[in-house]
């Protein structure tokens, strides 16, 4: 939220981290750590329906790696975590959003998948 400068109640953190920790909710986080245990990134994406397959999607809602963290390999191996979640649940789709400006993530997006060519409304 801090990269965003956004900021949300925090009966809506408390949710979401409420969400996380259910067994029967599809909502997951991960965290990246250091080879000593310090946190550096964390991810968090949800597993849905779609109406265009017979499989689920992954939305990969957040992924943030720590600004001294970064270019160390953390986002990409979180990406893949993920993505070998989907795979594990017979996903077909791993997909995210990110701000047109946010070049260093676009640097890691552009390196492991492929550029959509929708543009995103909302009310």
């Amino acid at each position: 939220m801090a990269f965003y400068k956004t900021k949300r109640d925090e009966e809506v953190y408390a949710e979401t981290w409420r969400r996380i920790n259910d067994p029967h909710e599809q909502m997951f986080s991960m965290l990246a750590e250091t080879p000593d245990g310090v946190v550096i990134g964390i991810a968090n994406f949800l597993q849905h329906q779609h109406f265009w397959s017979c499989q689920n999607y992954i939305y990969l809602n957040d992924l943030y790696v720590c600004t001294n963290a970064r270019s160390m390999g953390a986002g990409k191996a979180m990406i893949d975590a993920v993505v070998n979640h989907a795979k594990d649940y017979n996903c077909e789709q791993v997909w995210w959003l990110t701000a047109e400006d946010n070049l260093t993530a676009r640097k890691l997006y552009d390196g492991v998948a492929t550029l959509s060519p929708f543009v995103k409304y909302q009310i």
